[in-house]
């Protein structure tokens, strides 16, 4: 499951850190690669699953890019 999902009680107080960007651009990677494989076999529905996890991943990330502050001090891990 999607590192993007989180419990209700939860959503807004987990830190976003450089390692959770970085599991989520890893999985989205794989999601990718699952959704060119299922369009190349012709399965649809298993396609249409994978790219509405990848969308929620997506949508997740810009979340956390619009929130962060413009200025801030880009690191080199």
């Amino acid at each position: 499951m999607s590192v993007a999902f989180v419990p209700e009680r939860l959503r807004g107080k987990a830190e976003v850190n450089q390692e959770t960007i970085q599991r989520l651009l890893e999985e989205n990677d794989q999601l990718i690669r699952c959704i060119v494989e299922y369009q190349n076999k012709g399965r649809a529905a298993e396609c249409t699953q994978y790219q509405h996890v990848l969308h929620r991943n997506l949508i997740y990330l810009a979340t956390i890019a619009d929130a962060s502050p413009a200025n801030a001090p880009k690191t080199v891990d």
